[in-house]
């Protein structure tokens, strides 16, 4: 049987339910309540209205805000690249051939270290309010390797992507055309039983724009659905091939042309800037503003990879896309959950209104805009997960 819990005394409640409190897109509900019966919020309102039940949380005048939705991660893998960080910031340019050292390391990894690997971050991300995330593939690069990665991502969350198109595998670093052949034959057979998306790096150093339609149809006629990581590098067809293909969203979208945005703007890609790659390999940043003033639907992740994004925090990455991309405090909280949510195709997750699955955080704040303007401060003081208070 389940039971009905009440947080009270909410100072300020970001419902992202445009329908509720004060009609903007973050539905902020001032001195709130909010109701969680079994795995569901049930009812949002006004603190002295909430109605009676079994269990009671006082939020001492903190703010509460749906769980963050990280909708681009990298999680199985093993080993870093602490040197080559520290050449990098040094002077040295990032390049995609970066990921051939976490290759190695991956496939010379146990399946129980690289759980435990999953696991420590996972829990690294919790402890941060990220109540679901999205983890590829792609450090295997092998039909052995990458099936094993999604099968122990699969234990960990449903929104496993297959990323066999990370980089061209080493093992046929002269004959691209033979990888093309295996992502989208034997290693697709292996893997599209424990994924839920298809993803490639169209990039230069990566993926061309024929070989990423290629692979992502491919994954299309087995019943994956489309991401790209596009136009993170250069300028490219990444973000156009997105939009042609209804992916569900084009992640990074650091170069962007007119063309693109607009492509963006009317079509059902999601926009999802990662600006935690951009401050490690300090390269320009997304312009967030550009997106959204022409209508994009733009989400907020970590990206978090041992190689060009090391970072498990969403609220760092808040932060970022504030100080540094144009986004206000309220639009990267809505991207941050909402919009990750819109990125992985969710209606159930991402908001706190009645029907919503009851994933929340308490912030040690009063209000929401505080992840902003305390970058770097630990302030998420609980987490609730499917109705389960898991901090």
């Amino acid at each position: 049987m389940s039971s009905s819990t009440v947080i009270t005394d909410i100072a300020t409640l970001v419902t992202n339910d445009p329908s509720l409190g004060d009609h903007s897109p973050l539905g902020l509900i001032q001195d709130a309540a909010v109701v969680i019966d079994g795995d569901r919020v049930v009812w949002t309102g006004e603190s002295s209205k909430a109605p009676a039940t079994d269990n009671r949380v006082d939020a001492g005048g903190r703010a509460v805000i749906p769980g963050f939705v990280d909708s681009h991660s990298h999680l199985v893998f093993a080993g870093d690249r602490t040197q080559e960080f520290n050449a990098r910031m040094s002077g040295r340019s990032y390049t995609a051939g970066g990921i051939r050292t976490t290759v190695a390391a991956t496939r010379a990894a146990t399946d129980a270290e690289l759980e435990a690997n999953l696991t420590r971050y996972l829990g690294e991300a919790l402890r941060q309010g990220t109540t679901t995330f999205e983890t590829k593939s792609g450090y295997g690069l092998t039909v052995e390797d990458e099936s094993r990665a999604l099968r122990i991502a699969s234990r960990h969350t449903e929104e496993v992507t297959y990323l066999g198109a990370h980089i061209v595998s080493p093992d046929h670093a002269d004959d691209p055309a033979a990888y093309v052949a295996l992502v989208t034959g034997e290693m697709l057979d292996a893997c599209a039983p424990y994924a839920r998306w298809i993803d490639v790096f169209c990039e230069k150093g990566a993926f061309d724009g024929d070989q990423a339609r290629a692979i992502l149809t491919a994954g299309k006629a087995r019943g994956l659905h489309p991401r790209i990581h596009a136009n993170q590098l250069s300028y490219g067809p990444g973000v156009q091939l997105a939009v042609e293909l209804d992916a569900a969203s084009a992640d990074h979208c650091t170069h962007l042309t007119d063309a693109d945005v607009d492509a963006l703007a009317h079509g059902a890609t999601v926009a999802t800037l990662l600006p935690g790659a951009e401050f490690s390999t300090r390269a320009e940043w997304p312009d967030a503003r550009r997106l959204l003033d022409a209508g994009a639907t733009v989400a907020l992740s970590t990206d978090c990879n041992p190689g060009s994004s090391f970072t498990s925090s969403v609220p760092f990455c808040i932060a970022l896309a504030v100080r540094d991309m144009g986004m206000t405090p309220d639009e990267a909280v809505w991207s941050a959950t909402a919009g990750g949510a819109a990125a992985l195709r969710r209606t159930d997750i991402g908001r706190l209104s009645p029907g919503a699955r009851a994933d929340l955080v308490l912030l040690d704040a009063p209000s929401h805009v505080h992840l902003a303007y305390r970058p770097g401060v630990p302030l998420v003081a609980g987490v609730w997960r499917r109705g389960v208070r898991e901090v």
